[in-house]
């Protein structure tokens, strides 16, 4: 069955039925995980857990009385959203062993409804990455480097170096969520966005990504990167189960001061069939240098698919835009710093064992238990704290976010319902050419279509378009106005009908595939 209306409808349907198990569904996702551990999307597999929650879900439905759509559907969880009893680690030696002992906000929402929690993902090192490469378990693989349609389109030099060295990474820093879904283990799974982290990798791994407006959803229990930019992402097989995960996550929190205080109401995205009175910008600063010429030509591909069907397309400007990259880098170092001082061997995480002063310890244990990455992002973000620097970058990058964010007013003030932009500048780079530069060059390219959007804190969703010329996906972005989500959802949707993105080809899924799994068959689109 083609997704009509939404994986997670369907699944849900099948277990009222009775055509399947909550246990059953949870087996095979875990035995997937197993068959595709060489992808290392997975941190910690939290199997008991997982087959108890299943269980409670089979009972209810044995009674009729499932919590929800959610009830009984396995997800996962990006490892820097806080879960009782399950490891939390950032990816980093210095949380490795810890054990939350509460849930984050989002984690015990899904948890209400009855979701199957598999597992936590990978990441970059507390989420500081663009590549999901820089984590301490190791790289998260692309699950489309074993794909038929890549396998096809790439020429390996000898036959022992292709799937050693032909592997692409999965973008970042949500990359090991955004693998997860790609590759069949899970129905759905959260990550974290700061600056794109999980409209990236969604973009490279063929899946649905959204981004939610600031304070829509809780951020309490999401280990923190920059507390004014962070928003849990949602990732998906489709555009109808973002809208199903938003609408059981969204809403106040008590716990977290930045929610919005109204109540969200959940919403059905309808099915658009008139597109005319949408206005769509075109916006003319994401032209950016390195914007591959393929997806430079998808965009133009998808701005005229808008313009055949009756919307209105215009171009429009966001002058700022070019300042923005550097205005995050001392926003996102200087808020880095500030939140990785608590991690000091005192309250919690690794200590080192040195004990010839407080300070010598302090410093050891943030020498063991950090990267590079981390340390150097530490380092920068106190030297634009300094007394002497304060005024000049930190105050000053504000002033740009402030003018950033009214860039995007005035465009949606004009008339304008929507953005459509690219959402990387090209698709998924091999391992061995991504790590050739060091993180903070690749997170300023890789970043560069994305941030803004953090900055403004406005709600923005990548939705896969099109395989490129090697076999791998593409995905564009579309930038919505302030908690008009629906709006934003709606559109996506019908995006998403046109383009006919094609289902992964996974070898090694296909063993265990029994058409609970099936996708949209035509690629009409690329």
């Amino acid at each position: 069955a083609t997704l009509k209306d939404g994986l997670c409808s369907q699944v849900s349907a099948a277990l009222k039925e009775g055509r399947v198990t909550p246990t059953e569904l949870c087996q095979r996702c875990l035995a997937l995980i197993k068959s595709t551990k060489f992808l290392n999307a997975y941190i910690t597999v939290a199997e008991e857990t997982a087959l108890k929650q299943a269980e409670e879900s089979e009972e209810r439905y044995k009674r009729g009385q499932p919590l929800g759509i959610l009830d009984g559907i396995p997800i996962a969880v990006k490892d820097n959203f806080n879960t009782a009893g399950i490891e939390t680690t950032c990816a980093s030696n210095m949380l490795k062993g810890y054990i939350s002992p509460y849930n984050a906000t989002v984690v015990q929402k899904l948890l209400d409804q009855g979701a199957v929690l598999l597992g936590k993902t990978n990441l970059d090192e507390f989420a500081m990455g663009s590549g999901s490469t820089d984590g301490v378990f190791g790289p998260v693989r692309n699950p489309w480097s074993y794909s038929k349609q890549y396998k096809e389109k790439s020429i390996p030099k000898s036959h022992s170096e292709d799937e050693e060295s032909n592997w692409v990474i999965t973008g970042g820093s949500s990359g090991g969520s955004a693998a997860a879904v790609s590759s069949f283990t899970c129905f759905a799974a959260l990550g974290s966005d700061t600056g794109g982290s999980t409209r990236n990798p969604a973009a490279h791994c063929g899946v649905v990504g959204l981004k939610p407006t600031y304070g829509l959803i809780s951020r309490h229990g999401l280990i923190p990167l920059v507390n004014s930019m962070d928003v849990p992402g949602i990732l998906t097989r489709c555009v109808d189960d973002a809208a199903v995960l938003l609408g059981s996550l969204a809403g106040h929190d008590p716990k977290d001061s930045t929610t919005i205080q109204d109540d969200f109401k959940p919403f059905e995205l309808p099915n658009l069939t008139d597109v005319s009175k949408l206005s769509i910008g075109i916006p003319k600063e994401y032209h950016a240098p390195g914007l591959s010429s393929e997806i430079l030509a998808l965009w133009s591909k998808a701005a005229d698919l808008f313009k055949n069907a009756g919307a209105k397309v215009v171009e429009v400007s966001l002058p700022h835009t070019r300042y923005s990259i550097v205005c995050y880098h001392v926003l996102c170092t200087a808020e880095v710093a500030s939140n990785m001082a608590r991690f000091d061997g005192l309250e919690y995480g690794h200590r080192s064992d040195t004990k010839d002063s407080t300070e010598s310890m302090y410093a050891a244990t943030r020498r063991e238990g950090f990267n590079d990455v981390v340390r150097g992002r530490i380092l920068s973000g106190n030297y634009f704290l300094l007394k002497q620097n304060y005024e000049k970058y930190f105050v000053k990058a504000q002033k740009v976010r402030r003018l950033i964010a009214n860039d995007f007013v005035k465009v949606f003030r004009s008339g304008v319902d929507l953005l459509l932009t690219p959402t990387t500048l090209s698709d998924a780079a091999p391992y061995t050419e991504f790590i050739q530069e060091d993180n903070r060059t690749r997170s300023a390219q890789d970043d560069i279509l994305t941030q803004a959007a953090n900055m403004a804190g406005l709600p923005a969703i990548s939705v896969p378009t099109a395989l490129s010329e090697r076999g791998l996906p593409v995905g564009l972005q579309f930038i919505g106005r302030s908690f008009q989500e629906k709006q934003l959802l709606t559109v996506a949707k019908w995006f998403e009908k046109q383009v006919q993105f094609p289902m992964i080809q996974l070898e090694e899924v296909k063993r265990h595939d029994n058409g609970v799994f099936q996708h949209q068959k035509s690629a009409s689109f690329s």
